[in-house]
């Protein structure tokens, strides 16, 4: 499943940028983290991985993170593993004349075991999801202008 979603917020790409690079932030835009933790590599990098932690319904969820692409301001890109899911993100950040960010969010999702099925039954939860996590941190970051 492939799919992209794209917002605008109104801050400035290098206050944007700022604010989404630092993981002492995450807590704070993504509902549900309980734990981001560096695995190996140099945090952040390419081959850079972390174990991020979410609470799910009365359980939890681990996905672990690799950084595949760092060239900010302009891209972010990794790949987002668990169980039965591997998720390609390409994160476009483009400056919207000095004052505001267009982030734009590429994802593929490839499904295995159980999860096809998931997939195949709540395959529109996912661009839903994104798109909600996107506007978490919009919220956060002009909160934070």
């Amino acid at each position: 499943m492939e799919f992209t979603n794209e917002i605008t917020v109104n801050v400035p790409r290098s206050r944007f940028i700022e604010l989404f690079d630092d993981p002492e932030n995450l807590k704070l835009w993504q509902t549900g983290l309980l734990s981001f933790e560096a695995v190996s590599g140099t945090p952040g990098e390419p081959g850079a991985t972390s174990r991020l932690l979410y609470k799910q319904g009365r359980g939890t969820m681990e996905m672990v993170e690799t950084v595949t692409r760092r060239e900010l301001p302009d891209a972010f890109d990794g790949t987002y593993d668990a169980k039965g899911v591997h998720n390609i993100c390409k994160n476009e950040f483009h400056d919207v004349d000095g004052t505001a960010t267009r982030w734009v969010a590429h994802n593929t999702f490839e499904f295995s075991g159980f999860m096809k099925i998931v997939g195949l039954l709540f395959g529109s939860m996912f661009p839903k999801q994104n798109l909600k996590t996107m506007n978490e941190f919009k919220s956060f970051a002009e909160a934070q202008a």
